[in-house]
């Protein structure tokens, strides 16, 4: 119960940090904006989206699909002609965000270890000392010392 708990809190670590990443990408990629093309700012929104990855480490963002980017900007941009504000770009980010989803770097990471450790410690144990402890046991035991390790690395 506790690691669910601290969990829940690690989402709201990770809104503290992109909060100041969107705003640094803002004021670096998002002045003097009233002639940009389409194109300009759907890689002003990509060279952000590749700076909140690189704070972030192991959960990556996709990068939006243009269509999803323009749909965003038409639903939150109100002023045509006018540079786009701080509230305007955090609100197309969060919906664009929301809509691409997240690759799972760590997800796949988690995977790996939760599958692989258990079978290969099953190999070495069938090579090693098959009757010692019967595999209905020894199985378990391993799969929860894997997620034990896991969650004290903060890995899930």
């Amino acid at each position: 119960m506790g690691q669910v708990l601290k969990k829940f809190g690690g989402d709201e670590k990770k809104d503290k940090e992109i909060v100041p990443v969107i705003q640094e990408c803002y004021e670096k990629f998002f002045v003097n904006t009233e002639n940009w093309s389409r194109a300009d700012f759907y890689h002003a929104v990509c060279l952000t989206v590749e700076e909140i990855n690189k704070k972030l480490g192991s959960t990556q963002f996709r990068v939006p699909k243009a269509s999803t980017l323009e749909q965003a900007y038409e639903k939150h941009h109100q002023g045509k002609g006018k540079a786009l504000t701080k509230e305007e770009f955090q609100k197309i980010l969060q919906d664009v965000i929301l809509d691409t989803g997240v690759t799972g770097i760590g997800a796949k990471d988690t995977l790996f270890y939760m599958l692989g450790v258990p079978v290969t410690a099953l190999f070495f144990k069938q090579r090693l000392i098959p009757t010692a402890i019967p595999n209905e046991i020894f199985i378990p035991g391993v799969t929860s010392a894997t997620v034990f390790l896991l969650a004290k690395l903060n890995k899930i």
